[in-house]
């Protein structure tokens, strides 16, 4: 929208109740001018200090551009970083300490746990220390004040008994690492986010007299008590709390965790009515009783025939190895796409095949570790533990490692593509005029049950919001339908 837009009646609520004062959350749905409504806030904010925080760097540097010179736009790893030491900056600096070479350092040797499909499996010292090393990753991006079992997390295919004791048994560990990487004379690597951690447990001031704090949905728990501790300012938090799918990396729900009065902008103006319509019935399964309105003017056509097949600008994935399933397909047909996977992510996993193809054990991709062979991988993948590794095992077991390898060197920029494929992990704040949806999601909950969990739910969301014009669901249309048909 243009800097002369006219504000919908939703966002003249949100800007005066914001000019009221107190810390504020903003709802804002796909597509529903948020950030046209948080430059809105600035504009009558002129002659105060403010603060736009983003998750990144590009989006600090778009912010900059579109906000007036009142509103200074940084990342809050940007702040703790302009306050570290320059001691902590070094250690920043260094090469990380291998993960195999972290557990020796602790004393930790192989462990045997068993596998959900009840079969014994050694978790090897590089696996362990890169789960002591990731767990102490999810303790600085949390609001806690010391490393916790929660922290830790076990490979979802090792048996659920073994995963609790093993992270009871790794969690005096990821608190000596903690101690290390917090103290001050050490001299050992440091992560960005032990940075940010160190900087958030100051007690730090962030000069200005409002923040606009945007995807709150997704912030980390860090984030979010270092701006509980901003008493001076006024703090705006605005986000999607059903785009929030970054569970799986510590993020939480900052629209569910704030106590502060909230308004909405439930009007999209990325799609018609058509669209808004079924993304409704995906909220209303997540309890959601606002649904989303489309744009009358806008036309939004839903392909639900697999007859059909229209060309499209973007295919969306749930996982990894769909994408590259996808990329065949498309290559094959004689297309152009382009993947939003570098080449080297694509290699890992022929690099990871060929190894257990020879009977050894691999740690890259992480969906192959835990195997000691590619004939496990092969029979897991069979299992309703193992159905997201399908694709990868039959392109290994159809046409071998080397295709893939070739693969990876056949993506057309994004700029001359045919069209992109993307997961929605990956697709998240973009848009594009038409869209195909894969049918890789989890249309059943993990207990079996028809319904999936809220976060395949959330998923699904972002996936079809994200398309403008045409929404190709063909692939799933009997799953999806019978999914916002159930009423649960």
């Amino acid at each position: 929208m243009s800097a002369t837009f006219t504000p919908t009646p939703e966002q003249e609520i949100a800007v005066a109740a914001a000019q009221r004062g107190g810390d504020l959350k903003i709802k804002a749905y796909a597509g529903a001018g948020k950030t046209s409504t948080l430059k809105l806030v600035a504009d009558r904010f002129a002659g105060r200090r403010g603060m736009y925080l983003a998750f990144n760097r590009d989006i600090a540097a778009a912010a900059a551009r579109k906000f007036p010179a009142h509103v200074l736009s940084r990342t809050m790893h940007a702040h703790a970083w302009a306050a570290a030491s320059p001691s902590l900056k070094r250690r920043c600096a260094l090469e990380a300490e291998p993960p195999h070479m972290l557990a020796s350092r602790f004393g930790i040797g192989p462990v045997e746990v068993r596998s959900v499909t009840g079969r014994a499996v050694e978790l090897t010292p590089f696996e362990t220390g890169r789960m002591i090393a990731d767990a102490l990753g999810r303790f600085c991006r949390s609001a806690d004040l010391q490393p916790e079992i929660e922290h830790i997390v076990a490979d979802d295919k090792i048996d659920v008994a073994d995963a609790a004791q093993l992270r009871n048994w790794l969690l005096p560990h990821v608190r000596r690492l903690w101690g290390e990487s917090a103290a001050p004379g050490a001299g050992g690597a440091v992560s960005p986010d032990v940075v940010l951690k160190l900087w958030a447990l100051s007690a730090p001031h962030i000069d200005a007299d409002f923040i606009l704090f945007d995807e709150a949905q997704d912030s980390d728990g860090v984030m979010l008590s270092v701006l509980a501790r901003q008493r001076h300012a006024q703090v705006i938090y605005v986000g999607d709390p059903y785009q929030q799918i970054y569970e799986w990396r510590g993020a939480v729900n900052a629209m569910a965790h704030i106590d502060a009065p909230e308004c909405a902008l439930t009007e999209s103006f990325r799609f018609g009515p058509t669209f808004a319509a079924l993304a409704s019935r995906l909220l209303g399964q997540l309890g959601e009783r606002t649904p989303l309105r489309g744009q009358d003017a806008i036309g939004s056509i839903m392909v639900e025939d697999p007859a059909i097949a229209p060309p499209v600008d973007a295919v969306l994935c749930r996982k990894n190895v769909t994408a590259i399933w996808q990329l065949a397909a498309g290559l094959e047909a004689g297309h152009r796409p382009a993947i939003r996977m570098s080449p080297a992510e694509i290699a890992a996993f022929a690099d990871g095949a060929d190894q257990l193809l020879a009977g050894q054990r691999t740690f890259r991709p992480a969906a192959f570790a835990l195997f000691e062979n590619w004939a496990e991988v092969q029979a897991f993948a069979r299992t309703p533990f193992g159905q997201d590794l399908l694709p990868v095992v039959q392109i290994v077991d159809e046409v071998g490692t080397g295709y893939l390898r070739a693969l990876a060197q056949q993506c057309a920029p994004e700029q001359v593509a045919d069209y992109v494929i993307s997961t929605v992990h990956r697709a998240k704040g973009l848009e594009w005029k038409r869209v195909r949806v894969a049918n890789d999601f989890r249309f059943r909950g993990a207990d079996g049950n028809p319904v999936p969990d809220d976060d395949e739910i959330r998923l699904l969301y972002v996936a079809i919001t994200r398309a403008q014009h045409v929404l190709d669901i063909s692939s799933m249309r009997d799953e999806l339908l019978r999914l916002v048909a159930s009423g649960r």
